[in-house]
């Protein structure tokens, strides 16, 4: 049987502690990947000390900041980029209303594509722009998605501000509004974050069905409705699904 590398084992532990749909145990990883355990333990150390992976409240291994960093940087690969952006003219042609797609990173939605509406009256959030969570559609998407347990712990973490008077601050009323959009499959913002604009949004998702990122629309209310927006539910699910094939290409 032929040597295994210090070096592809290392690679073979961030492989598995990334493809983990939930916090992974040392001896699940040692018994996943047939390491003896007193190296896997040395391997994990070195990892957490340089950042690749982290250790959670609850012992397990999680993906550390620079495997986050890493994420982002070939989610903006330029050509992954563009074939993103033509997705979205398609899109914004068709609805008419500025489109882009979120991810959440460090705590916020970040914005990584968007293309704006042609018509005169328009709202500014360009690529990198960050927002918060808990009010936005492409947030509360993103929180709905996760387990009850995760969602709780991300709610706790989060400094539930203010923004309008119908941003959702209690927890057990956000919690419960979440519950709802996860039945829905979508995501809402009605005047949440920015008072006279709403928001639809449709999750992205891997080739395991995971969630990886928001697709939204989203408009001023003197030009059109809540209402109105989620009618192009289809039409954003559609342009997910175009997206998704992109990403199922990177993943081969």
């Amino acid at each position: 049987m032929p040597k295994v590398s210090s070096i592809t084992r290392v690679l073979e532990i961030v492989e598995a502690v990334s493809y983990a749909p939930k916090p992974i145990s040392p001896l699940e990883l040692s018994q996943a990947l047939n390491i003896p355990k007193p190296t896997i333990h040395r391997l994990i150390q070195n990892l957490v000390d340089e950042g690749f992976i982290a250790v959670d409240i609850g012992g397990g291994i999680i993906p550390g900041k620079r495997v986050r960093n890493l994420s982002v940087e070939l989610w903006q690969q330029r050509h992954f980029f563009n074939e993103r952006q033509v997705v979205l003219q398609r899109l914004v042609d068709d609805i008419k209303e500025s489109c882009g797609i979120a991810i959440p990173y460090q705590m916020n939605m970040t914005y990584t594509n968007r293309v704006q509406t042609t018509l005169p009256l328009q709202i500014y959030l360009p690529v990198g722009a960050k927002s918060p969570m808990w009010c936005t559609g492409t947030g509360k998407l993103y929180l709905s998605q996760l387990s009850k347990a995760s969602r709780r712990k991300m709610l706790h973490s989060l400094a539930l501000s203010k923004f309008t008077k119908n941003t959702i601050v209690d927890i057990e009323l956000l919690n419960a509004e979440l519950d709802r959009l996860a039945k829905l499959g979508i995501g809402i913002d009605n005047e949440e974050f920015i008072s006279e604009m709403v928001t639809v949004a449709v999750p992205i998702l891997d080739k395991k069905s995971r969630y990886l990122a928001s697709l939204y629309v989203h408009g001023p209310t003197i030009r059109v409705s809540l209402e109105e927006l989620l009618t192009h539910v289809p039409r954003l699910q559609a342009a997910a699904l175009d997206i998704q094939e992109l990403v199922y290409e990177l993943q081969n």
